[in-house]
Parts: C-alpha cells; sequence; structure tokens
C-alpha cells in the first residue's frame, strides 16, 4: 500500500484569498518601500506573481505574520506604548 499524505484531514483550511498592496500595507501599517526591503531581508512573506507585473500576497501568510509580531511583542513583555 502506498502513503498517502493527506493533511487535510488533520490541519485547517487555510484562506486561499489573494491580496493586494494596498490591502496589504492597509493591514499591516507599513508603507510599499518597507514592505519590499523586509521581503529582501527575509523579514516579510513574499507576494505570489500573478502575470505579467501583477503581485499579491496569501492573506493567510499575512495574518500569520501579524500574529507572529503580536506573539513577539507579549513575549518579550515589551510595549511602544
Amino acid at each position: 500500500m502506498g502513503e498517502e499524505n493527506d493533511k487535510g484531514a488533520t490541519e485547517p483550511r487555510r484562506s486561499t484569498r489573494l491580496i493586494r498592496l494596498p490591502e496589504v500595507q492597509h493591514r499591516v501599517g507599513l508603507g510599499r518601500s518597507t514592505i519590499y526591503r523586509w521581503m529582501a531581508e527575509g523579514k516579510f512573506p513574499r507576494p505570489v506573481h500573478l502575470g505579467g507585473y501583477a503581485v499579491a500576497w496569501s492573506e493567510f501568510e499575512v495574518e500569520e505574520w501579524i500574529a507572529s509580531r503580536l506573539e513577539m511583542q507579549r513575549k518579550s513583555g515589551l510595549s511602544r506604548y
């Protein structure tokens, strides 16, 4: 019998919605240049190429990134405000 990889049965379904740059900027509160610089530094999710020059980000990955930033802040016990 072959080995099956059925992750769908054990993992919750991810959102497959793609969001464009203005929506990403709105959600994370960062400007375009910061987003692209952090992508180059490996600090922000990379977009999916849609064709030509069009790109979009996985909504799930952006939300995951936001959650990880909040978790890091909670663990450090630091708040700037």
